[in-house]
């Protein structure tokens, strides 16, 4: 079992996706700066969409944002009753998806809903079952040696002593799937380690891993940026139990 690049098949959308439904799974907490941008983008995007925004108990009023899109087509709210993380949001979704794929989408501004169809196109094509959004492929990446950058490296690292797999960015936010494929692995993620689960999951499973270069906006600690030291812990351990145990 591997990981590795998308090879020479086009990746660009097309009409004929018409038909073709795209889920599109946003986690918010506190993100009231950046939440109807980010909405809008995803909204603009190619595909037919179910937008599913999962507020993690927000506490900025950007509760309230998410909300006012309740009751619209195309959308649906799922308000989580106390701040419990990533993963939880995540799978809180999971029993409203009604597309084709599943994409995550953060609801912040690092990630370019446009690149969508980089993803999306080999699963809609029947090319791969499970698609990455590398920041660390483009030739235009530019991303800073920081400690989050650092962290990433060493959980490729894990992933490739574990499940003899290379992949070059496994905390990725873009993980693309065939529904089919990520409503039956059983997700028991809170934070985080929702990125090392469900990379475990398919690599056990014999699902290969499709990397695509995308486009990232890197943003710090003082944009918002979440995620620790604590998180990186508990990312090496997931992906070492995971690989023992189911």
């Amino acid at each position: 079992m591997h990981a590795s690049p998308a090879g020479s098949r086009s990746a660009t959308w097309s009409p004929d996706a018409a038909g073709f439904l795209l889920s599109v799974i946003m986690p918010i907490y506190n993100e009231r700066a950046t939440l109807e941008q980010i909405v809008a983008r995803v909204v603009a995007a190619p595909y037919e969409k179910q937008i599913i925004l999962v507020d993690d108990g927000s506490t900025d009023g950007t509760r309230a944002l998410v909300e006012q899109y309740r009751g619209r087509s195309g959308f649906e709210v799922v308000l989580q009753p106390r701040n419990r993380g990533k993963g939880a949001a995540i799978r809180a979704a999971l029993p409203l998806v009604r597309g084709d794929a599943v994409i995550i989408q953060d609801a912040d501004l690092e990630y370019d809903p446009q690149d969508y169809p980089l993803l999306i196109e080999h699963i809609r094509r029947g090319y791969a079952d499970v698609v990455y959004g590398s920041r660390y492929l483009s030739r235009r990446a530019t991303l800073p040696w920081t400690r989050y950058r650092l962290g990433v490296h060493l959980l490729n690292g894990l992933v490739r002593l574990l499940y003899l797999a290379r992949i070059t960015d496994e905390a990725t936010c873009y993980k693309a799937f065939r529904t089919e494929v990520l409503r039956p692995l059983r997700l028991r993620c809170e934070r985080f380690e929702f990125c090392p689960e469900v990379t475990a999951k398919c690599l056990k499973r014999g699902y290969r891993i499709v990397e695509v270069p995308i486009s990232f906006r890197y943003r710090t600690v003082a944009e918002g940026k979440k995620i620790g030291w604590r998180d990186g812990f508990e990312a090496a351990w997931t992906l070492l139990k995971y690989r023992f145990v189911d």
